[in-house]
Formats: C-alpha cells, sequence, structure tokens
C-alpha cells in the first residue's frame, strides 16, 4: 500500500485529475447492480478506497454510507465535500470495523494495491467478514496480465485559468505487478511548478483465479462486462448465509 502514499501530497489535486469521470452515471448502474444482485435487507454500504467519496456522494440517498481509505488526507477532502457518510482511515488488508454492511463495493481498480494473490485473498476475507449474510461485494478490477501492455506512454492532463497539470508515466511490469512511476508536472497560479513522482504498484489479477479465491472466502461469485461502470467489468460477489 505504500505506492498510495504519493496521493498526500496531490490530494488536492485528485479531482482535478479525474474530472472527466461520471460519477453519476456511474452511481446510477451500481445502484442498478445492486438493486438486482443484493439479498440482504439493509441500505449500509461501505466503499472501500473510496478516495474523495465521489460515487458515496451519489449513493447517500438511496444507503447510508461509509467509506474506508489509507489515505487521511483523500479523506479529510471527502468529509469536507460530503455530508451524512462516515469515513475511515484503514488499509482494506486488515481493516477491523467491528461491524457488517448490506453492500461492500470497491472501485476504481483499487483492488490492485492488493498486489499480491496472499493478499487479495486476505482482503477477500475481511470483505467476508464484513458484510451481512446475503449482502454484495462489487469489485472493479485492475487489467489482467494478458491484457495489460508494456512499454506504452500515457498522459492525463487538466487545464483551468489558475492550473495546468499534466500525467506522464511510460507502463512497465515487474512479474505480476503492473509499475507506474507517475510524473506530475502541476503550475499554479502565483504558487510556481511543481514536480511530484511517485510510484504504484498493482497485482494483475487473472480473472478465474480471482474468482476462486472470492469462492474460497465464501461468496457466490461471478463476473461481467455487460451493463457494469466500466470497460474492465465487476466482479460480483454475494456472500453465503
Amino acid at each position: 500500500m505504500e505506492s498510495q502514499i504519493l496521493y498526500r501530497g496531490l490530494a488536492p489535486y485528485y479531482d482535478l485529475i479525474y474530472s472527466q469521470k461520471d460519477y453519476v452515471k456511474e452511481a446510477t448502474i451500481l445502484k442498478e447492480i445492486i438493486e438486482r444482485h443484493k439479498a440482504s435487507s439493509g441500505i449500509d454500504l461501505l466503499d472501500v478506497g473510496c478516495g474523495t467519496g465521489h460515487h458515496l456522494k451519489h449513493l447517500g440517498d438511496d444507503f447510508a454510507c461509509t467509506g474506508l481509505d489509507i489515505n487521511g488526507e483523500m479523506l479529510e477532502i471527502a468529509s469536507k465535500n460530503i455530508e451524512g457518510a462516515e469515513f475511515i482511515e484503514a488499509d482494506m488488508t486488515t481493516m477491523s470495523i467491528g461491524r457488517r454492511f448490506d453492500v461492500i463495493t470497491c472501485l476504481f481498480s483499487s483492488i490492485g494495491y492488493a498486489k499480491t494473490y496472499q493478499n487479495l485473498g486476505k482482503t477477500l476475507r475481511n470483505f467476508a467478514n464484513h458484510l451481512k449474510p446475503g449482502g454484495l461485494l462489487l469489485i472493479e478490477p485492475w487489467f489482467t496480465e494478458d491484457v495489460y501492455s508494456v512499454g506504452a506512454p500515457f498522459m492525463t492532463t487538466y487545464e483551468d485559468d489558475d492550473i495546468k497539470i499534466a500525467r506522464l508515466n511510460v507502463s512497465m511490469k515487474e512479474g505480476n505487478v503492473s509499475v507506474f512511476e507517475m510524473h506530475y508536472l502541476i503550475a499554479e497560479r502565483d504558487v510556481g511548478v511543481r514536480h511530484y513522482v511517485g510510484r504504484h504498484e498493482l497485482g494483475l489479477f487473472d480473472t478465474e483465479r480471482t474468482l476462486e479465491l472470492m469462492r474460497e472466502a465464501g461468496f457466490r461469485a461471478s463476473y461481467t462486462t455487460e451493463g457494469t461502470p466500466s470497460s474492465r467489468g465487476l466482479y460480483i460477489g454475494i456472500r453465503g448465509e
């Protein structure tokens, strides 16, 4: 999880970097999936790896929301922007909240930060322990190894009158782990230009192996790319009774 330390310098700019993301549309899709699959009767929802909480912002009308993230600065932003939600600073691999939920979401490929299959299994068991019987787990995956492209350059930009941001990286791989040396240039009015560099490492988890680990953790598990928030698809797990 050390790779997420990068966001401690960039937390105030995170939402600008991802300003193209359509959280309203994604939340609407998630609500439809939850309605179809959830077998418990409550409305308690935990978003793991919630970041600045924008999914919760659009789920709060239908659910009692809690957000969990390893980064306290991101949670500070989330708590200021979103009313009526609780936020908890913790690692998804070792979290112990002391209560159970009807829905757990882990979106925006945050599950990749588990990095190894051993940690993935621990995380999935942790999710199961925090779900009520019949509760629903939704995981938006990171890339699998067979579709991940090594050596490709990427750039994301944002600009307005007061700030210009460029994020650049070239995709790398070490074993079954994708590696990103992210370079951020931020030019801000009356501040100057700053350069951040940080390393992200995300596990390239095989779909069938992930489903196997979900079932070992006590879920009725499936994977689909139809009607999901992104092209990466969605793992759907229903906790057994």
